[in-house]
């Protein structure tokens, strides 16, 4: 089933075009909205997943990450992209946004969600993510050094974020 995105301008307003995932239609200056969500936990240790093998850069760890669809927007998009890759159903009211940026057509919203569950809870989409860890500063750290974790420079972001 086709997938379709709302088109915004490079100011972040939405210009009334949908585009359709995997189709080469953008034009000059189109833009989508794409969130990267943090979760952490009471121990300061953050929920990263592994990508499946079928995706882009498959192996690397990460944090939950993607575009909004039509109609989404970016915290029902972050919301929507743990629901989905990791089945955790987070607590809106957890989460806050801590950053935004444009880059390569994409205009990023960062999130940060304060939320306890037990890691046997993840449900795993196997399309998207085959294992997933609470992992601390120093072991993200690492995966970053090993070059094994694909949001390093968010990281970097959520832990001046999350200092508490």
């Amino acid at each position: 089933m086709a997938e379709f995105c709302d088109i915004y301008d490079i100011n972040r307003n939405k210009t009334g075009r949908l585009h359709e995932r995997g189709k080469p239609d953008m034009k000059e200056g189109d833009c989508l909205l794409a969130v990267i969500v943090w979760v952490m936990n009471s121990k300061n240790e953050f929920l990263i997943s592994k990508r499946s093998d079928s995706r882009w850069k498959s192996g690397m760890w990460q944090s939950t990450s993607g575009c909004a669809v039509a109609g989404d927007d970016s915290l029902t998009a972050a919301l929507r992209e743990v629901k989905e890759e990791l089945g955790v159903t987070l607590d809106p009211s957890n989460g806050q946004m801590f950053k935004q940026h444009n880059g390569d057509g994409l205009l990023f919203d960062e999130w940060l969600f304060c939320q306890e569950f037990d890691i046997n809870d993840v449900v795993l989409q196997p399309d998207e993510t085959c294992d997933a860890m609470w992992a601390s500063r120093e072991r993200i750290s690492e995966l970053i050094v090993e070059n094994n974790f694909m949001n390093g420079e968010s990281f970097n972001l959520v832990c001046n974020c999350a200092d508490y």
